[in-house]
């Protein structure tokens, strides 16, 4: 428990997890495990069952949120990097917003954009260096967890229905997040959303390896992810409405 209070900046070399170790993997199991049995109630359950999963995923990620920062100001290692800014740390409040005020547009926003950030978190994992024993070990899984699950939940049980007319709105969204991120990125030695360089384990370093500068890299992950998030899901559509066609 000596690191327990240490953060990425402060923690010494050698006390980590090797990503695919069998601790990551044992998280990796947890997310699929509590997606697969949450789908499963979530689609089981009435509109009042359905609200109260809603509700209760987005104050865990709230909780989870004020939790991490309670902890870095009493170990003394809150900087300006753990303002709420990251991509991941807004969509916890967006998907609060959702859990109240549900609709199609915020909901597509977060099937598009949440599921594969979250879920590339728990893949290349950037907290490598902590151990089990540390706060935001713990909170990185379990925000990136329940960020991904919230959702795949949705989706699985038919509350969200990803369609191709919201890409533009959810581009849009990013963009106007991204825009502002990054003058604070400028005034406060910052890297929220990762606008100024890709950290180690991160995918986008690839592209600043091949190209020079990580940023290239955006367009190239941004259309990959809309050609899987959306390319079944309207040729399934297409498919169930041509089988309707022909009955």
């Amino acid at each position: 428990m000596s690191y327990f209070f240490d953060t990425l900046e402060t923690i010494p070399e050698g006390v980590g997890f090797p990503a695919y170790s069998p601790l990551h993997l044992i998280w990796l199991g947890i997310f699929l495990l509590f997606c697969l049995m949450g789908s499963l109630l979530y689609r089981r359950c009435g509109e009042v069952g359905r609200q109260r999963w809603r509700r209760t995923i987005a104050c865990f990620l709230v909780a989870d949120e004020v939790f991490k920062h309670t902890m870095l100001l009493i170990g003394g290692r809150w900087i300006p990097e753990y303002l709420p800014l990251h991509l991941c740390s807004i969509n916890i409040f967006l998907i609060a917003l959702h859990a109240w005020k549900p609709s199609q547009g915020l909901g597509n926003y977060l099937y598009t954009v949440s599921i594969p950030a979250a879920t590339a978190a728990l893949l290349f994992p950037t907290w490598t260096a902590l151990p089990l024993a540390n706060f935001m070990h713990w909170h990185s899984f379990t925000v990136h967890i329940l960020l991904a699950a919230y959702p795949i939940l949705l989706t699985a049980g038919g509350d969200i229905k990803p369609q191709p007319k919201y890409i533009p709105k959810c581009l849009l969204l990013l963009l106007a997040m991204a825009i502002p991120i990054y003058g604070v990125n400028l005034a406060l030695d910052t890297n929220f959303m990762f606008l100024m360089f890709a950290k180690e384990g991160n995918p986008l370093l690839i592209f600043e390896n091949l190209w020079g500068n990580h940023l290239l890299g955006y367009p190239v992950l941004i259309s990959a992810v809309l050609v899987v998030m959306h390319l079944p899901p309207w040729l399934l559509s297409k498919r169930k409405q041509h089988a309707a066609i022909n009955h």
